[in-house]
């Protein structure tokens, strides 16, 4: 019962929540790739948990960067927007207990974040790239429907035409949740990585980096982030 007190969630745009939350599907953040289906867009690549399917969500820039430096493991000099709203929940005790994708409808995604602060929990709705951002930073995990999963995914498939599940095809970081992708792994999807930074030394990329940060090209910064850790663990894929 309300008892009439200033609340921290009083004011909100609160969902009673949507969709069919019985039967669900997890998924983890694969990476992500430039969209050919719109110019100036990123796709984001999310991966069903111990299946096959990738679903490929058409997100912003602002949003990639924020969800690539994050994968990447770059600290910007000053917080980012899902950076800021991150903290502001933590000092406040507001928990994100999950992401829910629950709808697709005319090419859109429709998700909903579930917070709680101990005694009361609300959904709100938010833009399916600002929840994945805000689910990395917290570590809450992400759900869309079987219906979703079915209607979007993809399925990949080995040399051998064998079909590859998340579980062994992708390195894991069971901290975060989140997996990385190789490139031929995206058919149809341009890698963002820059080519000719393949050739740069170890020691040109982190001097060209700390320039990226220093300049709060964080996009760019994220890629080279990635070149080098590729170099530096040759092995690792």
């Amino acid at each position: 019962m309300d008892n009439g007190n200033n609340d921290i969630f009083d004011g909100l745009n609160v969902n009673s929540g949507s969709g069919d939350r019985a039967a669900r599907v997890r998924l983890r953040v694969l990476g992500i790739s430039y969209s050919q289906i719109q110019n100036g867009a990123y796709a984001l690549i999310l991966a069903q948990v111990g299946g096959p399917y990738r679903i490929p969500v058409v997100i912003g820039g602002s949003e990639a960067q924020a969800i690539a430096l994050k994968m990447e493991g770059i600290i910007p000099p000053r917080p980012l927007t899902h950076d800021l709203f991150t903290s502001l929940g933590h000092a406040f005790g507001i928990e994100l207990t999950e992401v829910f994708i629950y709808r697709f409808e005319d090419g859109v995604f429709y998700s909903e974040l579930t917070f709680t602060d101990g005694d009361r929990t609300v959904t709100l709705d938010s833009r399916t790239s600002d929840a994945v951002a805000i689910a990395m930073r917290t570590g809450a995990p992400i759900f869309t429907t079987p219906e979703i999963l079915a209607e979007t995914g993809f399925e990949l498939e080995d040399l051998a035409g064998n079909v590859v599940s998340s579980s062994d095809s992708d390195d894991a970081d069971s901290d975060t949740g989140e997996l990385r992708a190789k490139d031929d792994d995206l058919p149809g999807i341009s890698p963002v990585r820059t080519p000719k930074l393949e050739n740069y030394t170890i020691e040109e990329l982190k001097k060209t980096l700390q320039e990226l940060i220093d300049r709060e090209e964080y996009e760019e910064a994220a890629r080279v982030a990635e070149i080098i850790r590729r170099k530096e663990n040759p092995g690792a894929e």
